[in-house]
């Protein structure tokens, strides 16, 4: 098996060595030397599988999981049926390193946290396999940044630059009018994520992110700073969120009828909703370039008389520019079923 894979990394370097190179400095600091031209890109986890596919689909070289036939409905045919070659990081590293070495990728791309602990993983794996591996920071007040970045990196600058403005603007205009907005009107809010929606994201946790940038208080931060955590439903009731955010339709149905949850005044109010997931998470799952989509629902499920755009055409608009799909009046009911919010 070790003289397989060294045989790999052999042959890659040989077929890499001349290729016009260049330097970049990602975003942990670590100077990287990649390929002038960039063809093929490996994603590293599941943010990065979305940046890439929005910036050059015929550049990925495969998922991080399988798209489920639903999502697929939602993807361009040519990226719906690419192989899977598992995530290189964060907790569930499932990825088999002689399937990375066989696709060939020019570069390994993630993007996400970047921490002293991605950093080691990156250096670990560009030593293991002689590809470039490139840290993006992917937080999403840096959304138009990211997208600029990693455009100039794939060679694909005219079309990041159409994705960052449609995120400076998005971003910008949310900003500008929650100003206007008192704290003591934005909602308090619970996520919960799984079955049984005892998973959420403490203060600073990425995955909720867009529900502060949409002004809304996220009530979990009670729990201290951090990443993702189990909570009780104990915690959850002494909280008091007036809004229930589930990423599964099962959670939100469940706290809908269970006598446990009938207390609080999310429940007692009807403000229990499912977040929209395909073709991938408009507000976590992943924590990506996708949440854009996301500030456009909860813009007006927290603030329907502040924001009053037509939200069938926003949702029509972004998924032609990012995902180049054109979506049907079947396919809009069934990305806001259960949101909330309903297109106009």
């Amino acid at each position: 098996m070790k003289l397989f894979t060294a045989l790999l990394v052999t042959a890659f370097s040989l077929l890499s060595a001349g290729a016009e190179a260049r330097v970049i400095t990602d975003a942990a600091g670590r100077k990287v030397e990649i390929p002038d031209k960039v063809s093929r890109v490996l994603a590293a986890g599941p943010p990065a599988s979305v940046l890439i596919y929005v910036l050059a689909p015929d550049k990925l070289t495969g998922w991080v999981r399988q798209p489920s036939d639903a999502e697929k409905a939602f993807l361009l045919p040519s990226v719906r049926d690419l192989p899977v070659f598992g995530q290189l990081t964060g907790k569930g590293g499932t990825a088999n390193m002689e399937a990375v070495l066989a696709a060939k990728p020019d570069i390994i791309i993630d993007v996400g946290t970047v921490n002293p602990t991605y950093a080691s993983l990156a250096d670990k794996v560009q030593a293991q396999t002689g590809i470039p591996y490139v840290l993006i920071d992917g937080s999403f007040a840096r959304s138009a940044e990211t997208l600029r970045q990693t455009g100039e990196i794939l060679g694909v600058t005219e079309r990041a630059a159409k994705l960052a403005n449609y995120a400076s603007t998005a971003i910008g205009g949310l900003n500008a009018r929650l100003g206007a907005i008192p704290h003591s009107d934005r909602p308090r809010v619970y996520y919960g994520r799984g079955p049984e929606g005892l998973e959420t994201g403490l203060a600073g946790s990425i995955n909720l992110e867009i529900l502060e940038a949409a002004g809304a208080a996220n009530v979990a931060a009670a729990a201290g700073k951090g990443g993702l955590t189990q909570v009780s439903l104990e915690q959850i009731l002494s909280w008091k969120p007036d809004t229930i955010l589930a990423a599964s339709g099962k959670f939100a149905a469940s706290v809908k009828t269970d006598p446990l949850w009938a207390g609080l005044d999310a429940v007692k109010n009807g403000r229990v909703f499912v977040t929209p997931s395909l073709p991938f998470g408009w507000f976590d799952s992943p924590p990506g370039i996708n949440r854009l989509i996301g500030i456009a629902w909860l813009e007006r499920l927290f603030y329907p008389k502040v924001f009053t755009g037509d939200l069938k055409a926003e949702v029509r608009d972004f998924f032609k520019l990012f995902y180049q799909v054109d979506l049907t009046e079947d396919q809009l009911a069934t990305l806001l079923k259960g949101s909330g919010v309903s297109p106009q």
